[in-house]
């Protein structure tokens, strides 16, 4: 007899970007509604905390791993997925070719496995920043200034960005957290 774990597998739901917790709420009110909750146990939005800073604050945000998806583990039974689809901001299920793809464990534990790992770190894991791309400062005495980076310090965390001020291009060196990609 098959567990009722294996009946579960994940599935990735297409939501409006930036819309991902409404829809979420909204699936599962749906859900609710229509007595169907016992066939989707999870619904996450896979989130990391990146820290920035803001008037030389440090602050904190949940930031989407995946702008645009949202993970659930159900059981496609009956009406779980046309339920699912008529919600509100729902764009349709990865993979929807008439029906939804599960996605593989090893999929599943790596999506999951790095919004841990970043989580833990307490430090998000910042897209990696290459030299000669644009950067916006967001902190500190050249905030709102445009620059290109020369440099990038992987271990300290630091970058060397030139800037142009009063017409001269000068270096200065930034925290990854004190810039931000354009």
């Amino acid at each position: 007899m098959e567990q009722a774990t294996d009946l579960y597998k994940w599935y990735v739901v297409r939501a409006i970007t930036g819309q991902e917790k409404k829809v979420k709420a909204m699936i599962e009110s749906e859900l609710a509604y229509e007595k169907l909750l016992e066939h989707v146990p999870q619904i996450l939005i896979p989130t990391q905390r990146v820290y920035e800073i803001k008037n030389g604050k440090k602050t904190s945000r949940e930031k989407n791993y995946f702008p645009g998806y949202i993970l659930i583990q159900a059981n496609l039974v009956g009406e779980v997925v046309p339920t699912i689809k008529a919600v509100n901001g729902v764009v349709g299920f990865l993979g929807d070719s008439g029906n939804p793809e599960p996605l593989r464990q090893s999929e599943v534990n790596r999506i999951l496995g790095q919004v841990d790992e970043a989580n833990e770190e307490g430090e998000s894991m910042v897209e990696p920043f290459i030299v000669g791309e644009f950067v916006k400062v967001t902190d500190g005495p050249f905030s709102g200034f445009n620059g290109v980076i020369e440099e990038v310090n992987e271990e300290k965390k630091k970058l060397k960005v030139m800037v142009k001020i009063f017409g001269r291009k000068t270096p200065l060196e930034l925290n990854y957290i004190q810039v931000e990609k354009e």
